[in-house]
């Protein structure tokens, strides 16, 4: 039984049917973590892009 138990956990680390997903996974942690670290300065650029578009449709 113990042999059987080492083959088939070899067989699930050869396994590759999940990697697209946990990669997946590990981009939009760190997208977030990203995000959370510049919020400021992320907020900053949109409100002055925001700014200009204003600032442009009141010209016209």
């Amino acid at each position: 039984m113990k042999r059987q138990n080492r083959k088939s956990f070899r067989e699930f680390l050869r396994e590759e049917d999940g990697m697209g997903t946990v990669e997946v996974i590990l981009i939009i942690v760190v997208l977030i973590g990203l995000v959370v670290l510049f919020k400021k300065e992320i907020t900053a650029i949109v409100q002055a892009l925001f700014g200009k578009i204003t600032s442009q449709l009141d010209k016209m």
